[in-house]
């Protein structure tokens, strides 16, 4: 006989709430006093452990925190005592958040690239 789950549906709310006021996947799982392995067992659909209500709370969870954290950036932009780079930097961290970067050259077309090759023989009795 395995050891019983500590997996409860009401569980489900206690995600929710959380992520709601921006809390972390970390946060969550130290908040209901599980291992963060085991939180992203119940959430992986792969696992034998996969719990579908808590996964469905999970997913919907993470959008309800970005939009938190994103909501709180827009709302203090002219807040001068706002940390915009602390801010800036927790949403890279957190949800991939990267700066835009230029792959494309003039115009926007391709890069063009030009190499030179010089083969250099070390033996001069060689040649």
């Amino acid at each position: 006989m395995g050891v019983q789950s500590k997996y409860q549906p009401e569980m489900c709310a206690v995600v929710l709430d959380l992520m709601r006021d921006g809390a972390s996947l970390v946060e969550v799982s130290a908040e209901l006093g599980i291992h963060r392995d085991t939180f992203y067992k119940w959430i992986d659909d792969k696992s034998e452990y996969y719990h579908e209500e808590f996964g469905q709370a999970v997913s919907e969870g993470k959008l309800l925190s970005q939009a938190w954290w994103e909501r709180n950036g827009r709302i203090n932009l002219t807040n001068k005592d706002f940390s915009y780079t602390g801010w800036y930097m927790d949403m890279k961290n957190r949800f991939g958040w990267a700066d835009k970067q230029e792959v494309s050259g003039p115009g926007g077309g391709p890069i063009k690239q030009a190499f030179t090759v010089e083969f250099i023989d070390s033996d001069p009795e060689s040649v």
